[in-house]
């Protein structure tokens, strides 16, 4: 009976530390899938797969961000400065840049 609940003990505890690992090694894709699965509840037929198909190819909101910013100011004064060359460019992208 010792052995019994030993080797059942073990193999438990092979068990849970199996099912822990598995969530842990979840893709991002995976993680996606679940949420949209669980946003989906009691929806069924063409209106699920219609709903799992949005959440699923749904981009996350991209957060404006100091580097994108940074690129459209860069955008804007390269088009305002196409017609400059050599030093007055690089002065004129210099203070472009620099302005709020």
């Amino acid at each position: 009976m010792k052995k019994f609940l030993s080797i059942l003990a073990v193999g438990l505890s092979i068990y849970m530390g199996a099912a822990h690992a598995e969530d842990a090694a979840k893709t991002p894709q995976q993680n996606k899938m679940a949420t949209c699965n669980k946003d989906a509840g009691d929806k069924k037929g063409d209106e699920r797969k219609a709903f799992m198909k949005d959440c699923l190819s749904a981009k996350p909101a991209a957060a404006p961000d100091k580097k994108t910013a940074q690129q459209d100011k860069m955008k804007t004064c390269n088009e305002q400065a196409k017609d400059k060359k050599g030093d007055e460019r690089k002065k004129f992208m210099s203070e472009c840049l620099k302005s709020k």
